[in-house]
């Protein structure tokens, strides 16, 4: 049976989590003082020092780079828009490559404006990922594939469930026999809570759960993206999840991901990392 206690060096916390009162290096250097020595990098903080310099920081600090979060938006009708896409993707991967992070973190994106066509775009994400796997496994980066929740569909992404992310993988592992080395799946369970066979897709996913993210969801919430809770203010019961994905052979990092505009967001980053090491004992 897993651990009901999460093991601190497991704990990872996401740049995103400290989105407005920290740039990069701030963000490391709060870490520190917390003892906290995972994250998972957000591209646009990365972008706003370069690859090279947050490379560095990184190593400097001690602090393990798990992800780069996000990659993919492949959903555009247009071809050279769709195609600019991919060429992003590569460069995104050779940046995760640089900081030394296991995977890129993909989401599909949604529907370009005036698109009703949802099938047409599901299919080009498919293939569009199916075009970044050479270029990943050379790089030694994973493709984890993030399912978001439905009510982001339009916009964001058009996988919408860990049923759905299994469906995916397994024709695209048909498709190449690459696939499958370099191709995973981000479980995240602020998006896929509400899913009534998750114990089971997550049997069914298996060791393809190469990233696990972590917030809570609040009955009340104010925002569907940027107001998240804190692990064990919401309904989402972040231990059994992990405890199902535990049992499938999972031991990587635990992500705390929380976009808090109205609350955590505006808090001393000292509290906020106080607060997720103490949920790491009771809601984690």
């Amino acid at each position: 049976m897993p651990s009901m206690t999460l093991d601190p060096d497991r704990l990872c916390v996401h740049q995103v989590t400290l989105m407005k009162q920290c740039d990069f290096a701030q963000s490391l250097d709060a870490f520190v003082r917390n003892g906290i020595f995972k994250t998972a990098v957000w591209r646009e903080k990365l972008d706003a020092i370069g690859t090279q310099e947050g490379s560095r920081l990184l190593k400097d600090s001690g602090v393990d780079a798990v992800s780069l979060c996000a990659g993919g938006f492949l959903t555009s009708r247009d071809p050279a828009n769709f195609q600019s896409s991919l060429d992003d993707n590569r460069r995104w991967i050779e940046q995760a490559a640089a900081i030394g992070a296991a995977s890129l973190v993909v989401i599909t994106g949604g529907l370009d404006e005036g698109d009703r066509d949802l099938a047409g775009a599901r299919k080009r994400a498919l293939e569009g990922f199916s075009q970044l796997i050479p270029e990943a496994r050379a790089a030694g980066i994973r493709l984890a594939l993030e399912p978001l929740h439905p009510m982001v569909c339009g916009f964001r992404s058009v996988l919408s469930s860990l049923r759905e992310a299994n469906d995916w993988l397994d024709q695209l592992e048909s498709d190449s026999a690459m696939a499958r080395e370099v191709l995973g799946i981000a479980l995240d369970s602020y998006a896929l809570w509400w899913e009534a066979d998750l114990e089971a897709q997550i049997e069914r996913a298996g060791q393809r759960i190469i990233n696990f993210h972590v917030s809570d969801w609040l009955p009340d919430t104010c925002d569907l993206r940027l107001d998240r809770g804190m692990p064990g203010d919401g309904g989402i019961d972040n231990l059994r999840i992990r405890q199902w994905i535990e049992a499938q052979g999972y031991n990587g990092p635990v992500e705390v991901e929380i976009f808090s505009e109205r609350n955590w967001w505006l808090r001393d980053p000292n509290e906020v990392l106080k607060v997720i090491k103490e949920r790491c004992a009771t809601a984690i």
